[in-house]
């Protein structure tokens, strides 16, 4: 994640927690993600969410889908297997 994305999502979360007078719990919470994970990103410590943290922010925070970066998700680009396939089913 780039310097400024990265603070930029920082920013917008605090605003948000500060905004609804929420805490990290409930943040949390909101998003279906851990307490670290909101405190990692508030801190502007967290390298590139992935999908699954970045569409949680954006849904929450009510930006776009696809206006955070994203790490690549190990999953993508593989094909899924016709065993595997039958696995999800």
């Amino acid at each position: 994640m780039s310097r400024e994305d990265s603070a930029r999502l920082a920013r917008a979360l605090i605003a948000f927690r500060e905004a609804e007078g929420i805490s990290e719990r409930e943040l949390a919470r909101r998003t279906w993600l851990s307490e670290a994970t909101i405190r990692t990103f508030e801190r502007d410590r967290g390298d590139l969410p992935t999908p699954t943290v970045a569409r949680s922010f954006e849904v929450v925070l009510g930006w776009a889908p696809g206006s955070i970066k994203t790490a690549p998700s190990e999953a993508m680009g593989r094909e899924v297997s016709v065993d595997s396939a039958m696995d999800l089913g």
